[in-house]
């Protein structure tokens, strides 16, 4: 038996799941008792099914599809109601963590992007400095100056910046996220739009030897930020990869299944970005060395290698528990 004949052959039977698991969630008056003995009769016939698909078709989405129905209907069976904020925990220290794991190819090809378009703008400027003012938007190239920078350090309203810097890239990864829908093609625009503004600053402070200044105000909050980026961008190339190859499902149930997870994922940044809207608007503009700013950025990367490392972690101690 091939995938899509196993999926044909059990698909009725997980929609059916599906709806038990939506109307036990609604309340004690939604269901009967009849209700409940058929739960469970279907819940134990997809528990086989999900172990034959790890079995036969261990890559295929069939067998993630059954790993989190599965769970969400044990979860209805064996366990207590659990409150909103253990709900939040579990997500950010669990499910944010093995979601990350598994689409981690998706936040690379972002990563990739980004880089691409860096390295593009870098030896684009390098050769010849006017292309600057064709590769950055105006307002950027006609203010930015090498020769003054660190002046404005400490003067500028540190909450304000803050807040600033966190609304504009949490709009930036929600574009990234979103443009999913357009088969990730303006995903990966942005993706490579925002390195090309990075590589052509970074060739410009080079050109006037200000190269450890340049980085000492881009690292310190850039580590987490960029990772956020990345992870959005991810998500997004991960729904508009399964559009354009939706294997045996329609373009519409892969747009629903992996919008839920692309969105999941989404939420897990906001936390990263909320740290380097802190770092950007309190530490980047504040008096410090720039020794002093590069530790800062060693730390934050430290902090995210901690948090994945403690949360998968957690996941296999949890999965070896249940």
């Amino acid at each position: 038996m091939n995938v899509k004949q196993f999926v044909k052959q059990h698909r009725a039977e997980w929609k059916q799941l599906e709806q038990f698991v939506t109307l036990l969630h609604k309340g004690k008056n939604k269901y009967t008792g009849s209700d409940i003995n058929q739960f469970h009769r279907l819940y134990q016939k997809t528990a086989q099914h999900l172990s034959y698909s790890q079995t036969y078709f261990p890559k295929e989405d069939v067998t993630k599809y059954l790993n989190e129905l599965v769970s969400k209907s044990h979860n209805l069976l064996y366990k207590d109601q659990i409150s909103s904020m253990k709900q939040m925990r579990h997500f950010f220290t669990t499910t944010f963590v093995r979601l990350l794991s598994e689409q981690w190819k998706f936040v690379v090809v972002a990563l990739l992007l980004f880089t691409l378009g860096v390295v593009g703008s870098f030896i684009s400027v390098m050769n010849d400095p006017l292309h600057l003012y064709s590769v950055l938007p105006g307002e950027i190239a006609k203010s930015v100056n090498p020769d003054r920078v660190g002046e404005q350090d400490g003067a500028v309203d540190a909450s304000l910046m803050s807040a600033t810097v966190m609304t504009n890239n949490i709009q930036v990864a929600f574009l990234a996220f979103a443009g999913g829908v357009t088969f990730g093609l303006l995903t990966v625009y942005l993706l490579v739009y925002n390195g090309i503004i990075i590589g052509a600053l970074a060739a410009l402070f080079w050109q006037y030897d200000k190269t450890y200044e340049f980085w000492a105000y881009i690292v310190p909050h850039g580590m987490v930020e960029l990772t956020a980026i990345f992870i959005a961008g991810g998500a997004g190339l991960l729904m508009g990869y399964k559009l354009f190859v939706p294997g045996p499902f329609s373009r519409g149930y892969q747009l629903k299944q992996q919008a839920k997870r692309s969105v999941q994922l989404l939420l897990g940044t906001i936390p990263l970005f909320v740290i380097a809207g802190v770092i950007e608007g309190f530490i980047t503009p504040a008096p410090l060395s720039l020794g002093t700013k590069y530790i800062v950025a060693g730390l934050t990367v430290f902090g995210l290698l901690l948090y994945i490392t403690t949360g998968k972690m957690l996941g296999k101690r949890r999965q070896q528990l249940q």
